[in-house]
Formats: C-alpha cells, structure tokens, sequence
C-alpha cells in the first residue's frame, strides 16, 4: 500500500466550513495552507440521517455539497480519507427499497440480515439477546414493511435510518467490492471502515469483533483495495485491546484512548496513566482528541482505573465549559452511555493553555493527529445548536461561516494551535523515534529523534507550563507559538 504522508489530517464535514467542498478548499488555503496535510472528509454522499452516516449511494456526492470533481479538486492539495459504512446502508436506499418492493424477488433481498434466518427460531433467547452487544437501550432490529403487506424483522445496529448490511452473504460481498473499487478509483488516499466492529454476527454471541469473521471481512477489503494502493482504517471505539490486535497484524488503528488521558492529566495533573499508555499503544496508529462524536468513555477502560474513569467523566460537566449531564440522555437524542457530548476546548474549561498543552502531546504522540475543525478553532460548545436540534452531538459541530474562520483564525490561541500544526508538519524529527525521558508524575517530557535532527517537548501539568526545543541547523531553538 502507498505510504501515508506523516501530516496532520483535518476531519470535517463538507458543510462545515462554508457551506460546500469548493468553500471548503477555498477557506483552506486562505486560513489555514500547510497546517493540514491530508482530511477525512466525513461522509458527503446522499444520505437519509445521522449527518451522512446512513449512506443512500456511494457512486454520488451529494448535490448540496458539489460533485465529484470539486472532491478531486481538494485532493490535489491533500491526501483524502473516506468513510465506508460497512455495517449499513440507508433506510431510503435503492437497495433497501427495492427489497421492500419485491420481498423474495428482489435481487437484494439477501443483502439484509433477516431476523427469520439469522435466529434458529426467528427471534432471539433472552440470553442470546443479553449477549448482544448493545450502544443504545433497544434491541438491534427495525420492522420492514413489504409492499404486499407483511411485516417482518431485519438487522438494525443503530438508527432506524441505518438497515444493516448482511456482510457474509454473497450479496453482501459482491455490494462490498463494487462500492469499495468505486471510490478506490475516485480520489481517495484511505478509507475509513466505519462501525466495523458491528460488521460481523454470528448468533450466540457479542455480535461485536467476533473473531475469525472480522479478520474474514478486513481480508475480504484488503483484497480489493491492496491493487488500488489504499490504505484501510477500521474504526472501533471499545477496549483498548481490540485497537492492538488489529494493529498487530499490520493495520493503521484509532488512538481513541488519548482524549480522557490527557483530560485526566490535566484535570488532577497526574501524568502516570498518559505516559503508561504512550509507552505501550501502537506507533502505527491515527491520534484523535476531539471527532464528530462524543469524547470516548469506554476506550479507557483498564488505562485508567474504574473510579478515575467514573470521576473525569463526572468532572467534564464540572469543570467543562457550558456542558450538562441532560445533554446526554433521551431529551436530546442521546442515549450512547459511552461517550460525553462536548468540544475538547469546552472539556477543558476553555483554557488556552490546557488546551495547547493537549495538542502538543498529541502532536509529539506516536502516529499521525488528527484534528476535527472545531477543535482546529478551538471551538467552544455550540448550545445554539443544541436546543436549536435537540441533538447532543450538535454540541460539537458547528456550521462556521467564512466570516466566523476569518475572525477565529485572529484569536491568539488559534494562531497558537496553527503554528504548533505547522511545526508538527514539517520537523524532520517527526519521521523518527519516539522516547519518553524520565521524569515526576505531574510531568512529562517526550523526545522525537530522526538522525541528528530532534524535537523535545516538557509539560508540567499542575503549573500549566509548557516549552518545546528542537533542532534547526545545528543548533537548538525554542518554539514560540
């Protein structure tokens, strides 16, 4: 596969940052340039809910936010990382609709996963159902109404927009390997293999990373993507452990565990668990403070001890900026217990200095950052939005106008995070090793080495202080950001 660029990747959605792809690029080069390297551009097909993540097509951008060849226009500038939802497809959907239709006549009808054929007896044990690996308090099924007037059971893991994809049957491969080779061949640098945990069911089980068959269908992506020279990424928010076994066999995996570690750090300036997970996570790996969903709960688990989790979660609605625990729950459609809706920036109190300091651990982290366009901004919680939506992950996902990027990219803590990007880009020492130095608890000192070129980074977390040196020419500077 071709060599990731080490450059710092910017997540956002097409709308996010003006209102298309062609704003977008445009804003970029305007506010931003160097400061990115590549961008996961969040799923910008047609879609029927949850912010694009329930896919209607793969082959079309959706119309709002332009086509095609403004997507290869912004990748002549940065290498590009999509989402393939492999779990689902859209309620709305071609496919789904035309399963609805034309029942056992449809050319897809084995394309879902039909509670009829996928339980011994149609419908699940009270075992098999408490075994069932659940995000929300419902059982993983939506009513398929057919045309003729029946009703039936299918796979559902998430929204009722979001049918999922019976990944195991011919069907389901032969969807797999059209879709994949489509955007193989329209612009992208990696694909994301979103929700990829769920992928794989099999009953009597989790239905969640069940082994062989996870290790079945990633095989299944590497077969058609290996000859397009793209890399896979699939995406898991669970126990730290399912991150390093998929890195062992060779794969790029999430850091999601960073985010509640430096936000314990910087909490109760306590550095001992961060620099235990530093010292042992995979170095082939993709690093995230901040995405389109919460701040990870779940995938600290075991790197912090179960009353450390419990209190920096309690303390984000504490301490955190303009954040509440109601936004959590059923009155603004979230009822995902394992994550806290809220900007990393807002985690952090909007403290500028707290936050700088997570950026550069993140930046001096083994693998590549990335950094979601609000935190980019150092965005606060958007509680406009909020109510405007009821939606809790809204919190974390402005719609910034190009006037809003103008006077955002103007504020010192912005100017501070861009050039600290930038440093991040294009020091040599970033291509080499990585080395925690001995030092107290409520510090941390790392060290990037590559020949005799070399980046050291000292925190002190209780006093806030902060202080990069590195090597220029020979001789040793000191970053001003």
């Amino acid at each position: 596969m071709n060599k990731v660029p080490n450059k710092i990747m910017l997540i956002t959605y097409a709308d996010s940052l003006g209102n298309n792809v062609k704003d977008l690029n445009r804003i970029l080069k305007n506010y931003v340039k160097d400061a990115i390297g590549g961008i996961h551009l969040l799923p910008f097909f047609p879609s029927s809910g949850d912010r694009g993540f329930a896919p209607m097509d793969y082959t079309k951008v959706d119309s709002a936010f332009g086509t095609w060849e403004d997507i290869g226009n912004l990748s002549k500038d940065y290498y590009l990382m999509y989402d393939y939802m492999i779990n689902h497809i859209s309620a709305k959907s071609e496919y789904y609709e035309d399963f609805l239709t034309k029942k056992e006549d449809s050319e897809y009808k084995d394309l879902f996963i039909r509670y009829k054929d996928f339980w011994e007896n149609g419908e699940p044990s009270q075992e098999e159902v408490d075994l069932i690996y659940k995000r929300k308090p419902r059982m993983p099924y939506a009513d398929a109404h057919f045309a003729d007037g029946t009703t039936e059971k299918v796979w559902c893991t998430f929204d009722e927009e979001q049918i999922d994809i019976n990944c195991m049957s011919q069907a389901g491969k032969k969807f797999i390997q059209e879709n994949l080779t489509f955007l193989a061949n329209h612009g992208a640098a990696i694909i994301r293999l979103d929700a990829f945990a769920y992928a794989g069911k099999r009953a009597g089980t989790s239905c969640f990373f069940i082994e062989p068959e996870v290790w079945d269908l990633l095989r299944e992506v590497v077969e058609v993507l290996t000859p397009y020279g793209i890399t896979i990424l699939p995406e898991i928010h669970e126990h730290y452990t399912m991150q390093l076994k998929i890195a062992e066999k060779g794969f790029y995996v999430y850091d999601f565990a960073l985010p509640m570690l430096l936000i314990h750090a910087l909490y109760y300036g306590n550095s001992s668990y961060l620099k235990n997970w530093l010292r042992i996570c995979p170095r082939k790996q993709f690093t995230t403070l901040d995405t389109h969903d919460g701040i990870g709960v779940v995938d600290v688990k075991d790197l912090l001890p179960e009353e450390e989790i419990m209190k920096t979660k309690d303390d984000i609605f504490k301490f955190g900026a303009n954040v509440k625990k109601i936004y959590n729950t059923a009155a603004y459609n979230n009822l995902d217990i394992y994550q806290v809706n809220c900007t990393f920036y807002s985690a952090l109190g909007d403290d500028d200095a707290a936050y700088l300091i997570a950026r550069a651990v993140q930046f001096f982290a083994p693998g590549i950052p990335q950094v979601y366009y609000v935190g980019m901004l150092a965005g606060k919680n958007d509680l406009k939005l909020l109510e405007e939506t009821k939606v809790g992950r809204n919190i974390n996902r402005h719609y910034y106008s190009e006037d809003e990027v103008e006077q955002e990219t103007a504020r010192p803590v912005v100017k501070a995070l861009l050039t600290l990007m930038r440093f991040r880009n294009n020091h040599p020492a970033f291509e080499g090793d990585f080395q925690i130095k001995e030092s107290t608890q409520n510090t941390l000192v790392i060290k990037r080495n590559y020949g005799e070129n070399y980046a050291e980074l000292s925190v002190d977390f209780i006093t806030k202080e902060w202080n990069i040196i590195y090597s220029e020419e020979g001789q040793e500077k000191r970053l001003v950001v």
